[in-house]
């Protein structure tokens, strides 16, 4: 069945399973995941099998899971989140931060009304815009405060929910159902929302529209060098951690990417060489930095494998990038 799947279907199964042999999931719930994606838990059950339905460390406990299923889907899936380092001093921005001015926002899509985060500047002066996409948990308070961060450093940035249908993020009660969700979009809709959300952001007075750059992790990630692949305007495109496109998709790339790995990330790295070779014999602008001693998911300060040192070195090239493709 697996060759039913689109490549970000498959990208969510397998980091599911990913996550459930490390721990992260109880196998309820990576049953429940890959079965809301593909539509059959017999696939489910032999996709667990095929990679010996076992886990390196132990599953979540039962507090672990009854504290999590409390929450909403703008929580982490099941982990141990109170050993995860705290971030540094600087690195947050408050909602109420006066340099930024940040609210959840609508905005007419090709099918239906979409939801999205905004920060951008205090004040009236139009700034270059970035698109942010969130990961497989949907838009969460972490991405809200990556949107701010980039607000602080100077761009209006516009964080999609891709579960506007399903009433946004905050609406869904079960953080296991925000994947199927997702799972189930359409192949070309998180482009086609990404494009809708970039044509409301330069019909506004405060955003400079030639000047347009996007950012995504994980799942967002893999959107991000999607729509990168279809959206001319992006002058630069900073996918962490993401799957990469189709080659032949490569072509029709018009910004300047940086991509973001992780050392230990060995599933996502796999696919370096072939995008790498892709995006230069296309005379593509890339580069890609690939951070030592951490794993997928290394720059949310929300999650057990956030590494405050490299997710800080990261960052810090994220802006230099958009520095110089985007404000330039």
């Amino acid at each position: 069945m697996r060759d039913t799947l689109n490549d970000m279907q498959l990208y969510l199964v397998d980091e599911f399973v990913e996550d459930y042999q490390e721990g992260l999931l109880t196998r309820r719930q990576v049953l429940k995941r890959i079965a809301a994606i593909s539509g059959s838990m017999l696939f489910a059950t032999s996709v667990l099998a095929a990679c010996g339905d076992v886990q390196a460390t132990a599953a979540p406990t039962a507090a672990a899971t009854a504290t999590t299923a409390a929450t909403t889907a703008a929580g982490a899936a099941p982990t141990a989140a109170a050993t995860a380092p705290p971030a540094p001093a600087g690195v947050n921005v408050a909602e109420n931060d006066p340099a930024v001015t940040a609210a959840m926002v609508e905005f007419p899509g090709a099918d239906a009304t979409l939801m999205g985060y905004l920060a951008r500047p205090a004040g009236d002066t139009p700034a270059p815009i970035i698109l942010v996409c969130h990961e497989n948990r949907g838009l969460t308070p972490h991405i809200q405060d990556v949107t701010r961060r980039l607000a602080k450093a100077g761009y209006v940035a516009l964080a999609v929910d891709l579960l506007s249908r399903q009433g946004g993020t905050a609406a869904i009660t079960n953080s296991d159902d925000v994947s199927g969700f997702l799972g189930q979009m359409p192949e070309g809709q998180p482009v086609q929302d990404f494009q809708s959300g970039l044509a409301y952001v330069k019909g506004q007075p405060f955003a400079d529209g030639s000047k347009v750059g996007m950012v995504g992790f994980c799942y967002g990630g893999g959107v991000t060098w999607r729509v990168a692949t279809k959206t001319p305007e992006l002058k630069a495109a900073v996918p962490f951690y993401g799957p990469a496109p189709q080659v032949a998709d490569v072509p029709g790339i018009q910004a300047a990417v940086l991509a973001i790995y992780a050392e230990q990330d060995e599933r996502i790295n796999a696919g370096i060489a072939e995008i790498e070779a892709a995006m230069q014999a296309n005379s593509k602008t890339f580069e890609k930095e690939i951070y030592p001693g951490v794993n997928h998911a290394f720059h949310n300060d929300t999650g057990t494998r956030y590494s405050p040192d490299q997710a800080q070195a990261a960052w810090s090239r994220t802006l230099a990038w958009f520095e110089q493709y985007v404000k330039a």
